[in-house]
């Protein structure tokens, strides 16, 4: 059985930064592709980062040059730096459901069919 679990979220001020983290069980994902979302209130789920089984990042406009996502072995990890308020949201690790290089859409949703929990990240001003 495929179980994500996200940790690491927070409350920081802005400029700060967190590194979350995400712990994929059930089978060995080194040819798997991976992201991050989030979701605020309100507002739909959107994607933030994503690492392809041929080690190729994919960020949102928003989040280039302040995050990083890579992976170690079956952990998958977003660090975050110069936080935003605008970041405050909750953070979901996704994996996708096929063993494959690449997904066409690394950043939209059905891409991925597995997810966690999520993880609360809050950045005050």
């Amino acid at each position: 059985e495929v179980q994500l679990v996200e940790s690491g979220g927070g409350s920081v001020q802005a400029g700060g930064s967190l590194r979350l983290s995400c712990v994929a069980s059930g089978a060995t994902y080194s040819r798997y592709c991976m992201g991050w979302f989030r979701q605020a209130p309100g507002k739909e789920r959107e994607g933030v980062a994503a690492l392809d089984a041929a080690g190729r990042t994919t960020y949102a406009d928003s989040v280039n040059g302040r995050f990083t996502i890579h992976k170690d072995k079956n952990t998958l990890y977003l660090q975050m730096n110069s936080l935003k308020p605008e970041d405050t949201a909750m953070y979901y690790c996704a994996l996708d459901g096929f063993a494959r290089n690449s997904v066409a859409a690394p950043l939209l949703s059905y891409s991925y069919t597995y997810w966690g929990r999520g993880t609360q990240v809050t950045v005050s001003s």
